[in-house]
């Protein structure tokens, strides 16, 4: 455990990162909890710090559905214009060899299943230069803003023919709205944040909150740190809750989350899934199809998506899920993911381990914080001994 804690000291001295919290945890328990960085514009940094976990926000609507499923008032087969009709109206965007675009329509229709697995078509600009275009040229919001407008961003391909992250979460949320009545933000506190003691995971900042939150960084080109070059933290009173990107939480909220996964859907005697849906939720849900490389197209808020160079990567409905092991780091089934300021976390179901590490840092994936990321993983495996 000294080990963890002097790699997050270091890596904070050698600036790659401004700051950060970690912890690990498994089934039973938390067992370390550690930071870097003291204090950030004021704000210690503990276990309790609050964060805009962005893409973190993924996986809780993925368990929104999920509990709609559990009570047959959703299937993952179901074609989202069956809920949304806005959804159907939705097209392809094909680019021609002179440059020039058109839209055409789906050769299928996208499912819930596609939505939480990025399979559906909807895709991100940041790794997408045709959308990014398109987006510019429509004078389309990105789909951070939380603008219904937004929703309207076309399809990169279609439904079923690859993966590739994007927005799909987003009206994943809005599905759990028409079905279930209730604001999606309402939902998710009623049947994941309360029933899990998540108390500082949050749409909106609450006041005892805002004392807590840390500043966003953006790596300069001395390689030390200055303001964010972009702001994509949640917006204040959205016109839509994303479930992609719009929530707010801590280390310790967080790992609640996650050890009700690790659980088989409860925690602390309280369940929000059933122990016999949990195994199938975190399946390979995509069949062939691996995750690939996306070259970024917005360098100063991404780098390139990479994710686990030289191992298979499907996803499950929920996360990223390792189809094989890694010597030494996570283990085959495992599932991952990350919020694009640099949060990670990963869970481990084989070898019983949880790890969260968190900053506020773009470009997402910084090639310093990534190598950081991997010894943190690395020596936390190491610091279980012979339990794994």
């Amino acid at each position: 455990m000294d080990q963890l804690a002097a790699l997050l000291s270091n890596a904070v001295t050698q600036r790659h990162a401004p700051f950060l919290v970690g912890m690990l945890g498994n089934s039973k328990g938390v067992f370390w909890t550690g930071s870097a960085g003291a204090r950030v514009a004021g704000i210690e940094l503990n276990e309790r710090t609050v964060f805009r976990i962005v893409s973190m926000t993924k996986g809780v609507g993925a368990t929104a559905a999920a509990i709609l499923v559990e009570r047959r008032q959703l299937d993952w087969e179901t074609p989202v214009e069956a809920i949304l009709p806005a959804f159907g109206k939705l097209q392809v965007l094909d680019y021609s060899k002179d440059g020039q675009f058109r839209l055409r329509p789906p050769k299928a229709k996208a499912t819930m299943r596609q939505l939480a697995t990025h399979t559906s078509g909807l895709v991100y600009g940041f790794w997408d230069r045709d959308i990014a275009h398109f987006l510019e040229e429509a004078g389309l919001p990105p789909t951070v803003s939380g603008l219904r407008a937004s929703l309207q961003c076309p399809l990169a391909f279609d439904p079923g023919e690859r993966w590739q992250y994007g927005s799909g979460l987003d009206w994943v949320g809005l599905v759990v709205e028409a079905i279930d009545g209730r604001r999606i933000d309402r939902f998710c506190r009623d049947e994941i944040f309360d029933p899990l003691q998540m108390n500082d995971t949050r749409f909106e900042l609450e006041e005892d909150m805002t004392d807590r939150l840390v500043p966003t960084f953006g790596r300069s080109v001395d390689g030390g740190f200055s303001a964010a070059p972009i702001d994509v933290g949640p917006p204040a009173q959205p016109e839509f809750y994303g479930m992609g990107h719009a929530l707010y939480s801590t280390a310790s909220d967080y790992m609640r989350f996650l050890r009700m996964w690790m659980n088989q859907g409860q925690l602390d005697g309280v369940r929000v899934l059933e122990q016999h849906s949990v195994e199938h939720l975190l399946s390979n849900q995509i069949g062939d199809l691996r995750l690939r490389p996306l070259p970024t197209a917005l360098p100063l808020a991404t780098g390139d998506l990479v994710v686990e160079p030289g191992f298979a990567v499907s996803h499950s409905l929920g996360f990223a899920r390792m189809e094989e092991s890694i010597p030494g780091r996570r283990s085959a089934g495992s599932q991952f993911w990350a919020g694009v300021l640099n949060t990670h976390f990963w869970m481990d179901t084989e070898k019983d381990l949880v790890g969260i590490l968190m900053t506020q840092l773009l470009p997402f994936l910084d090639p310093p914080f990534m190598r950081l990321l991997f010894d943190f993983e690395r020596a936390a495996y190491v610091s279980m001994g012979p339990r794994q």
